[in-house]
């Protein structure tokens, strides 16, 4: 199962809070043992940054869009 969640801190660690939802269909108790894979979330800058040799047909795109 994949959830976004934020980060928090709690005293001097940093905690992940998951969502009762999630607790409830995975029928989690406190105490159970658990995996959490961790993937961060891209910089939107660094994504822009990867695109700006991308191109755009703006005239192509206006036909397409004009088929619609």
């Amino acid at each position: 199962m994949k959830v976004q969640t934020v980060l928090r801190k709690w005293g001097n660690s940093i905690g992940v809070v998951i969502p009762k939802e999630i607790i409830e269909k995975e029928k989690l108790r406190e105490g159970e043992e658990v995996f959490i894979i961790i993937e961060s979330k891209n910089d939107l800058k660094e994504v822009f940054g990867s695109l700006k040799d991308w191109k755009i047909n703006t005239q192509k795109l206006k036909d397409e869009l004009r088929k619609e």
